[in-house]
């Protein structure tokens, strides 16, 4: 026990209590919106910019040193709000899209992608929810499943507090049983889900990654038991929920790593609460990797043996699917195959 909560005292938290700057394009200055989050947030600088651009692709910033005390970027997204997901994205909708109501991450894992994305460290949030909604309503037609993700450039529920993004999306969801909606998290901000009745077609999916490996790449991230803690508070209010295994990291006894965990989630969900599980294996696009090498030369997961396999840096692929497999077989125990 003792253990855990020395654990968790190391965690700093997730919701950003003081964000030191608030960076606010001028077309948007008066919104309903932005006037709120200023109101929220006083004591925070506020500065002015024309396009939110100017600021999150600034040459010669420091990413490290910004991501100790990211700013907080308020701007409006003028197209592409909702887009075709990638080929092989998604659990079994008829038609898969994905969308971004906020770019980069409150939470620094050092595998992911965000982190050779930008040149900055600080957060943008779209306010403009409304025009997402728009388009969203667009791409659904009668009688389809028709999916959206969201949390592909951001965490779908770490900037809750501050964004109020869910809060507003689930009415939508609420009158369209046919439009889908998945909030990739690593978070444990359930409350706005749970201040309301679940929705059968709104999927929460967590990311998880085994204990040992969270706590060397996965910083500022609530523990493992923690969001496991979270899921079960949602699964017993009705909410269905995903697991995402993903991206499956390579490690000394990894088998073990992943047993334990998988034992640990299955161990105290209820299994009629799982609506899909899935795993994806780790890969990066080369620049982004490069870039990332470059950020943490002393990072042990970018100097283990990756191969590059046409511009996207992965594991050779005989280690790829030797963990593949086992995680696959290991989950045959706890899920039908219908839904991993």
């Amino acid at each position: 026990g003792h253990t855990h909560a020395r654990r968790a005292c190391r965690q700093p938290p997730a919701a950003p209590a003081v964000i030191p700057v608030i960076y606010i394009e001028r077309e948007i200055a008066t919104h309903p919106r932005v006037e709120a989050i200023l109101e929220r947030h006083p004591r925070a600088a506020r500065v002015y910019c024309d396009r939110y651009g100017e600021i999150l692709n600034r040459r010669a910033q420091n990413f490290r040193l910004q991501k100790k005390r990211p700013a907080l970027i308020l701007a409006r997204k003028h197209a592409n709000h909702v887009l075709e997901a990638p080929d092989g994205y998604g659990v079994g909708g008829d038609a898969n899209y994905y969308f971004s109501h906020a770019l980069n991450c409150l939470y620094d894992c050092r595998y992911c992608f965000l982190q050779g994305m930008y040149r900055s460290a600080h957060y943008v949030v779209f306010v403009n929810f409304e025009d997402y909604l728009e388009a969203i309503d667009a791409r659904l037609a009668p009688g389809r499943q028709t999916w959206f993700f969201s949390g592909y450039d951001s965490d779908s529920l770490v900037l809750e507090p501050v964004t109020g993004f869910v809060t507003s999306m689930l009415p939508y969801f609420a009158q369209h049983p046919d439009a889908w909606l998945e909030l990739r998290t690593k978070s444990t901000q359930v409350k706005p889900l749970l201040a309301r009745e679940p929705l059968p077609n709104c999927v929460t999916a967590f990311s998880f990654t085994p204990e040992r490996v969270s706590r060397a790449l996965e910083h500022h991230v609530p523990p493992v038991e923690k969001r496991i803690d979270a899921m079960v508070r949602l699964a017993r209010a009705g909410w269905p929920l995903g697991l995402r295994f993903d991206p499956l990291i390579h490690h000394e006894g990894y088998q073990a790593g992943y047993r334990d965990l998988f034992h640990e989630i299955f161990s105290r969900m209820p299994p009629q609460a799982i609506h899909s599980v899935s795993l994806g294996p780790f890969r990066l696009p080369r620049s982004f990797h490069n870039r990332m090498a470059r950020l943490y030369p002393d990072e042990p997961l970018f100097a283990c043996s990756l191969a590059d396999r046409g511009g996207m840096v992965s594991y050779e692929p005989e280690v790829e699917s030797a963990m593949v497999e086992f995680c696959t077989r290991v989950l045959r125990q706890y899920v039908d195959e219908d839904r991993l």
